[in-house]
C-alpha cells in the first residue's frame, strides 16, 4: 500500500512541476513578445529607450511611437488574447467538447453582427458600436441558453443550437455587407476579422478591468470547472452546485468575450486553439486556465507580429490566426469523425 501511495504522490508532484514549469516558460515568451511589440515598427527602438518611455521619460522620437502607437496595440493584444483564451477554455472544458467554443457556437458572431448593424444601418459612433457589440454577445448567449434548455442540460443540444444561431447571424452579416456603402465596408471588416490596428489607450480600460475582475474569479472556480468536465452527475455527486458554478463561469466568459470583441473584433480561432494547446503543454488533467490565457496572449501577439512584418503587405491579426486555426479545425473534425464522436 505504501509504495502505491508514494507513487501517486510522486506522480502528483511531477504533474505540478510540469504545470509550474510550462506556465513560467509561457510567461517569459509572452513578456518577450510584448517587448518586441513595443520595439518593432517603422523604426526599431532599443530596449533601454522603450524602458525609459515606459518610466515616463521623454525620449525624442520614441515617446510618440511607443506610447501612442505601440503600447495600446500591445495591451489590446495581451488582454484580448487572455480573454479569448480563458473564455474558450471555459466553454470547451465545461461542455466537454472542443467544438463548443465561442467562435463555433456563435457568441462572437453575435457581437460582430450587432457592431456591423450599427455601422451599416445606424451609422453609429465608435462608443455606441462597442456597447452594441457587448450587448450582442450577451443576447446571443442568452438566446442559445434558452433555446437549448430542456428537462436536463444537454451539451449536444447547446452546440447544435449555437451552430444554427451562428449560421443565421452570418447570413445577417452578409446581407448587411451587401447593402452597405463602400466606405462602411472597411470599418465593418475589423468586426469580422479582428485587428489590433487603431487601438487607443483610452478605449482599453473596460477590457482591462473586466479581465482583471473575471480572471481571478475563474481561477477560484478552476476546481469546480474540472469537476464539471467529469459530467453533470459526477460533479453533483462530488458536492458541486453545478447550476451556480456554470452560471458564474458563463457570465465571466461572456463578459470577457464581449469586451474583447468590442475592442479588437473577433480574432479568429484564439478561443478555439488556446485551451487545447495549453492542455497539451501542461498535461491533460488540468483545465489550464492560466496557461490558456498565456497561450492566447502568445498567439495574438505572435500573429500580429507576423501580420505586420513577415509580408510585403500588412495583414490584420485575425487573417493570420485564421490561417493557423482553419487547418486545426479540419484536423479536429476528421479526428472526431474517425472516433465516431459525431
Amino acid at each position: 500500500m505504501q509504495p502505491a501511495i508514494e507513487q501517486i504522490r510522486q506522480g502528483r508532484m511531477k504533474r505540478r512541476r510540469r504545470y509550474v514549469g510550462m506556465t513560467l516558460i509561457l510567461t517569459v515568451i509572452a513578456i518577450l513578445l510584448s517587448g518586441l511589440m513595443l520595439m518593432l515598427g517603422n523604426t526599431i527602438y532599443p530596449v533601454q529607450d522603450v524602458i525609459r518611455v515606459l518610466l515616463g521619460e521623454d525620449v525624442k522620437g520614441a515617446t510618440f511611437a511607443v506610447e501612442v502607437l505601440r503600447l495600446p496595440r500591445m495591451l489590446a493584444g495581451v488582454f484580448a488574447g487572455a480573454a479569448f483564451g480563458v473564455a474558450g477554455t471555459i466553454f470547451q472544458t465545461m461542455l466537454r467538447n472542443p467544438l463548443a467554443n465561442p467562435n463555433v457556437i456563435g457568441i462572437t458572431t453575435g457581437s460582430s453582427a450587432a457592431a456591423v448593424f450599427c455601422i451599416v444601418v445606424l451609422q453609429s459612433s465608435e462608443a455606441i458600436i462597442s456597447i452594441a457589440s457587448i450587448i450582442g454577445g450577451l443576447v446571443t448567449v442568452l438566446v442559445i441558453y434558452f433555446l437549448s434548455k430542456g428537462a436536463a442540460f444537454s451539451i449536444g443540444r447547446l452546440v447544435l443550437v449555437g451552430i444554427g444561431i451562428q449560421a443565421m447571424l452570418t447570413a445577417v452579416i452578409n446581407y448587411l455587407l451587401l447593402i452597405s456603402r463602400q466606405n462602411d465596408v472597411s470599418m465593418a471588416m475589423r468586426w469580422l476579422t479582428g485587428s489590433l490596428n487603431g487601438a487607443k489607450l483610452e478605449e482599453l480600460p473596460p477590457l482591462i478591468i473586466t479581465v482583471l475582475i473575471c480572471l481571478p474569479i475563474v481561477l477560484l472556480l478552476t476546481r469546480q470547472l474540472e469537476m464539471l468536465e467529469l459530467g453533470e452527475m459526477a460533479a453533483t455527486g462530488l458536492g458541486i452546485n453545478t447550476n451556480q458554478t456554470r452560471l458564474l463561469l458563463i457570465i465571466a466568459a461572456v463578459f470577457m468575450l464581449a469586451l474583447a470583441t468590442a475592442t479588437t473584433g473577433p480574432i479568429a480561432f484564439i478561443a478555439f486553439l488556446a485551451g487545447p494547446i495549453a492542455k497539451r503543454l501542461v498535461g491533460m488533467n488540468h483545465a489550464g486556465i492560466l496557461p490558456a490565457a498565456l497561450v492566447g496572449i502568445i498567439l495574438v501577439l505572435a500573429a500580429d507580429l507576423v501580420g505586420q512584418f513577415a509580408f510585403t503587405a500588412r495583414y490584420p491579426v485575425g487573417v493570420i490566426t485564421g490561417i493557423i486555426g482553419a487547418p486545426y479545425l479540419l484536423y479536429l473534425l476528421i479526428r472526431m469523425n474517425q472516433k465516431g464522436d459525431f
